[in-house]
């Protein structure tokens, strides 16, 4: 009452009062909407875009060297049995070797699904916490969870100073411990490099075989191109190990290689298999990437002292 009284003597009218009331609800929900855009803004400054550019560049090499280079070994299988090998026992190894490494192929694909994820989760993690220490943005909820263990967030003093911890902010600080060796993604980044460099250069010996024999169909097909007679221009299989010596035919030349190479199938297993060794090219790439901006994160951790026992 004494309150009203006194608001009244000043010349202020209920009305008025409300109008006031009613501009600071709106001053008020102005500010939540600014924060909202001020936090997805900051959001995306703090995104890891090497990260995200090598994440999408690794799962789609993966999937094109998987994909592709599964059906590209069916299709080489069922090229040796129809026109290479008439006998079972000749090529028996072979289709061993082909099925075990469609085997691999699975593998590889899921392998590289998690440990794609990982490294970006990696990559939100060590960005984070670069940029919190040179100021560049300030963290939001699962910004704080993820570099708890990076920057050494403060603890609060008693039961009743703290305040209950947001459940996406407990998740993100339970990945965040996980997460919290860079150095060992680092490490682990690199040898798989390096292992995959050995993939990308298994990758090119199919594309270098059937680049061959489309070579010598060509030369079959324009004969004045080359001066060798068309029944000397062979395909021999056993010359690159796909089948043991003791093989029959084992080869195949003249016009009968030629219509090989006009069949749908060999041109299609042939252009798998380039796709394959593009999309392991792409892959290597990724990981080149992830290897650069990881050792980058990792040694400004480092330097600044903000890291986890290093």
């Amino acid at each position: 009452m004494t309150k009203c009284l006194s608001v009244m003597k000043k010349g202020y009218s209920f009305p008025k009062m409300l109008e006031e009331d009613t501009w600071e609800k709106k001053g008020e929900k102005r500010g939540k909407e600014l924060g909202l855009l001020e936090c997805c803004a900051r959001c995306l400054v703090g995104a890891p875009f090497a990260s995200l550019v090598a994440t999408g560049l690794c799962f789609f090499g993966v999937a094109l060297f998987c994909g592709c280079g599964h059906e590209a070994l069916t299709g080489t299988e069922k090229l040796i049995e129809t026109y290479f090998s008439k006998n079972y026992q000749d090529y028996e190894y072979l289709i061993n070797v082909i099925h075990a490494f469609q085997y691999v192929i699975y593998g590889t694909a899921s392998f590289f699904f998690l440990y794609g994820a990982l490294l970006l989760a990696e990559g939100f993690y060590t960005t984070g916490a670069v940029r919190q220490i040179f100021g560049d943005y300030k963290t939001t909820i699962c910004g704080k969870g993820l570099s708890a263990t990076v920057t050494g967030g403060q603890k609060g003093r008693g039961s009743r100073g703290q305040h209950q911890a947001h459940s996406l902010e407990r998740v993100c600080h339970c990945l965040g411990k996980w997460l919290g060796h860079p150095d060992k993604f680092v490490g682990i980044t690199y040898a798989l490099t390096i292992v995959w460099l050995l993939v990308f250069a298994c990758s090119a010996v199919p594309v270098y075989i059937y680049f061959n024999t489309w070579t010598t169909c060509q030369s079959i097909a324009f004969p004045s191109k080359t001066s060798a007679s068309i029944g000397s221009l062979c395909a021999d299989a056993r010359m690159y190990g796909v089948l043991p010596w003791n093989a029959f035919p084992g080869k195949v030349c003249g016009s009968n290689l030629l219509s090989i190479c006009k069949t749908a199938e060999f041109q299609m297993t042939f252009h798998l298999f380039i796709a394959a060794f593009v999309g392991a090219a792409a892959t290597l790439v990724s990981l080149l990437t992830f290897m650069i901006a990881a050792t980058y994160n990792f040694a400004v951790l480092k330097l600044m002292g903000r890291g986890t026992k290093f």
